[in-house]
């Protein structure tokens, strides 16, 4: 096993197995969806700022400890739904843990399912709900979570 997975502290959470129509088909723990490469729900928040050619995402950078991509700059907040928990749920709590900030008007904007394994074993075998939305309140980065943050227009971004 990997150790950063071993300090995960969400590594038991009760993730939630789907098929490719996004049905529950049972649930894992989080490191045996992971190292099993278990198609899983999870989802990815894309948080923007201002309009039109002047609209802006928030990137996050995964903190260097993490079990996979630590360092890679990413999407806003990406995580899983628990057992029973609805994604937009699930988003509205992972915003504050890892961020420090709140979300008012996300909303889901599409899903796909997607698989990528890594050198270290991981499998990421995910149903991934994509949600977009605006944030308030100042940043608050959990460092086991997110390293950094920036916003970045759109144009700079492709």
């Amino acid at each position: 096993m990997v150790d950063a997975m071993a300090a995960d502290s969400a590594r038991n959470d009760e993730l939630i197995l789907v098929d490719l129509m996004d049905r529950e088909v049972g649930s894992a723990s989080k490191e045996r969806a992971h190292f099993d490469g278990m198609l899983h729900r999870a989802f990815s928040v894309v948080l923007t700022q201002g309009e039109g050619d002047e609209r802006q995402i928030l990137l996050s950078k995964r903190a260097l400890c993490k079990y996979h991509s630590g360092g890679l700059w990413t999407n806003s907040c990406c995580s899983h739904p628990r057992k029973g928990e609805r994604v937009l749920e699930a988003a509205k709590r992972r915003l504050p843990e890892e961020l420090g900030v709140v979300s008012n008007d996300l909303c889901e904007i599409g899903s796909f399912a997607y698989r990528a394994a890594f050198n270290n074993g991981i499998v990421e075998f995910e149903y991934d709900h994509v949600l977009i939305g605006t944030c308030s309140g100042e940043f608050d980065l959990d460092p086991t979570e997110v390293s950094d943050v920036r916003w970045v227009g759109v144009d700079e971004l492709v």
